[in-house]
C-alpha cells in the first residue's frame, strides 16, 4: 500500500513538474514576441495622423526577422513581389572617416527599426571599376528593405577620394550625408595600428609610427602619409561643399560615440527625420570588451567584431605633441564651418 502511494505521489509530482516547465517556457516565448512585436515607447500619436501609405514604425520592427531571410540571398522572385520588399538606393551615406567609427555608428543606427544597413562597404564612388558598372549595379548592392525605411550604407574611402562627392550628387543632390570623427591625432594612430597589424599577420615588417608620421628631412609632419592627410578634415570637407550644402552633412563625434553613445544616436536621428527609437535599453556597456554593445531585444544582443578597439602602440609624446599643434588650425576651420565644436587638444 505504501508502495502505491509513493508511486502515485511520485506520478503527480511529474506532472505538475511538467506543467510548471510548460508554463515557464510559453512565458520565455510570449515575452521574447511581446518584445518584437511591442516598440520600446509608444511613438502613434506623438507625430500627427498618418497617411494611408505610410507603415508604422512598429509594423517595420515586426517584419525586420523576415529580412534576415532575403539578405541571404535565398528569396524567391515571388516571395519578395509578396512581402513587398525592394532594394533602394541609399537615402544617407556614412562618407568618413576612416578609423572615426564607421562601423559601430553603422551598427547602432541598424537598432532603429525604420533603417536597414549594407553590411559590406560597397565601395561604388570611389572605384572606378565598380562605378563604371553603373547605379543598377549599386542598387542591387543595396540589401532588401520596405518601401518606407531607410537604406544606409559606409564607406569611409569616399570622404577623401577626390571624384565621389560629384558622383554622388549626380545620383541624388539631396541626400544626407554622415561623418564620424575623432580627435585627428588619435585617429592617425588608430589608422597605423590597423595597418600595423595587416602587417603582423603576414609576418612582415613596418616603420614605427613616428618614422612615417614625422619628414626625417625636415622634422616637421609629413603630409604625404596618409594617415596624416586623412585627419585634416577640413581640406576633404571644403571639396565636398563645392557640390553639397553644410545642411546636408551631420557630424558625428566618434570620441563620445564610444563613451556615451545615446546622445550622438539621438542626434542622428533627427537629422535623418526619424521618430526617436534607440534608447538606452539597445545600448549596454560590456566591461569586458570595453564598451558599449548592442541589444535588439529580449534575445538578440550583438558586439562589434574583436578587432574594433585595437591596443595603440606607445608614440613618442613629443611627435604626439607636434601632431596636435599641426592639426589645430585645421580644427578650428573645421568647427567654424561644421558649427560643432570638440574638445580636442
Amino acid at each position: 500500500m505504501l508502495f502505491k502511494q509513493q508511486a502515485l505521489l511520485r506520478q503527480k509530482l511529474f506532472v505538475l513538474g511538467s506543467l510548471a516547465i510548460g508554463s515557464l517556457l510559453y512565458l520565455v516565448a510570449r515575452v521574447g514576441s511581446l518584445d518584437r512585436l511591442q516598440p520600446l515607447c509608444p511613438i502613434d500619436g506623438r507625430f500627427g495622423p498618418r497617411s494611408q501609405d505610410e507603415i508604422p514604425v512598429r509594423a517595420l520592427q515586426f517584419k525586420r526577422g523576415l529580412l534576415h531571410e532575403f539578405r541571404k540571398g535565398n528569396a524567391t522572385k515571388e516571395q519578395i513581389r509578396l512581402h513587398n520588399l525592394v532594394q533602394q538606393l541609399p537615402k544617407a551615406i556614412i562618407i568618413g572617416v576612416r578609423k572615426g567609427g564607421t562601423r559601430a555608428l553603422l551598427e547602432m543606427l541598424n537598432l532603429h527599426p525604420a533603417v536597414v544597413k549594407a553590411s559590406q562597404e560597397i565601395h561604388f564612388f570611389d572605384n572606378d571599376e565598380n562605378y563604371a558598372k553603373g547605379i543598377e549595379w549599386y542598387r542591387k548592392k543595396m540589401p532588401f528593405s520596405y518601401p518606407h525605411q531607410i537604406t544606409i550604407e559606409k564607406s569611409p574611402a569616399y570622404f577623401i577620394t577626390e571624384e565621389v562627392p560629384e558622383r554622388i550628387y549626380k545620383m541624388n543632390s539631396s541626400i544626407k550625408l554622415l561623418i564620424i570623427v575623432r580627435e585627428p591625432t588619435t585617429r592617425a594612430i588608430s589608422d597605423y595600428t590597423q595597418v600595423l597589424e595587416g602587417k603582423e599577420r603576414k609576418n612582415k615588417t613596418y616603420y614605427k609610427f613616428e618614422k612615417l608620421a614625422i619628414d626625417p628631412n625636415t622634422c616637421e609632419v609629413n603630409t604625404k602619409y596618409k594617415a596624416v592627410r586623412t585627419s585634416i578634415y577640413t581640406k576633404h570637407l571644403e571639396r565636398w561643399l563645392k557640390y553639397f550644402p553644410i545642411e546636408q552633412f551631420h557630424i558625428v563625434d566618434g570620441d563620445r560615440l564610444i563613451t556615451e553613445p545615446l546622445p550622438e544616436l539621438q542626434l542622428v536621428e533627427k537629422f535623418l527625420n526619424l521618430p526617436p527609437r534607440i534608447s538606452q535599453y539597445n545600448l549596454y556597456f560590456n566591461a569586458t570588451r570595453g564598451f558599449y554593445c548592442l541589444r535588439f531585444n529580449i534575445v538578440f544582443n550583438k558586439c562589434l567584431a574583436g578587432s574594433k578597439g585595437r591596443i595603440h602602440p606607445e608614440v613618442d609624446t613629443s611627435v604626439i605633441t607636434k601632431l596636435r599643434k599641426f592639426f589645430h588650425p585645421f580644427n578650428q576651420k573645421f568647427y567654424q564651418i561644421t558649427g560643432r565644436t570638440f574638445n580636442w587638444p
